[in-house]
């Protein structure tokens, strides 16, 4: 919070693929208070360097120090630190520090979902035609949906399903563990239905780690959004 809306170096990792001074620097403070917790624990994140070393614990922080690059940059409140860990492929415990929000999210698998110390719940949606979608613009496809505010970390939007202000989040594309991971645990613990994009489970801590998008839904919806999206899919899958 110190360096936002102020001067730090920022480049592209790859078109289209922001990063700055200030994620590096979160990365490493990050690590260094995590591992004080648990010194046997794994290391993945967006900002450091993978090793196979990982697969061999038994449990592995995800992390991206940032999640919304584009939003802090801008100066912009759509962004968080997303911290998951995760316990033989599964996530055990995750937060969401969104700080210019004033906003904390918290989960562990078995007790539940929490915003700023308020339970969450996923909402009643039963419907997928006027579902609420946070996205900057709908195609004519789903022209039937309802749009609302987006912010820029992927993290966030899932967590607006948990927290009933979104009834629908989708990426139709290969997306990094520590994008969702903090984030699946907070939907899934909500009650939302949490899967990939072809309505998959998902799994953490993989040597490859990635999945094939991510379909976050009020559970009413869950299996119309599967089928709606199944043939989009496919041909992004090639």
């Amino acid at each position: 919070m110190g360096r936002w809306r102020t001067d730090f170096r920022q480049w592209e990792k790859a078109p289209g693929n922001p990063v700055c001074e200030v994620d590096l620097a979160v990365d490493v403070l990050v690590r260094q208070r995590l591992s004080a917790l648990l010194p046997d624990a794994g290391w993945l994140s967006e900002e450091t360097v993978d090793t196979a070393d990982r697969l061999a614990r038994r449990r592995v922080w995800v992390v991206d120090p940032i999640d919304g690059t584009r939003d802090y940059i801008r100066g912009r409140p759509g962004w968080c630190v997303s911290i998951a860990l995760v316990e033989a492929g599964r996530v055990v415990i995750g937060v969401l520090d969104a700080p210019v929000r004033q906003e904390v999210w918290r989960a562990v698998a078995g007790g539940g979902a929490w915003r700023n110390g308020v339970r969450l719940a996923a909402g009643s949606c039963a419907r997928i035609i006027g579902a609420r979608v946070p996205t900057d613009a709908l195609p004519k496809a789903d022209r039937d949906l309802t749009m609302v505010a987006k912010p820029n970390s992927i993290a966030l939007r899932i967590a607006m399903v948990a927290a009933d202000e979104a009834d629908l989040v989708a990426t139709l594309r290969w997306g990094n563990e520590w994008d969702i991971a903090a984030a699946a645990l907070i939907a899934a613990e909500a009650g939302a239905g949490v899967t990939d994009a072809l309505g998959g489970t998902l799994t953490f801590n993989k040597p490859q780690p990635r999945d094939f998008g991510v379909l976050v839904s009020a559970p009413g919806i869950h299996a119309a959004a599967v089928a709606r999206l199944a043939d989009r899919v496919a041909a992004a899958r090639g």
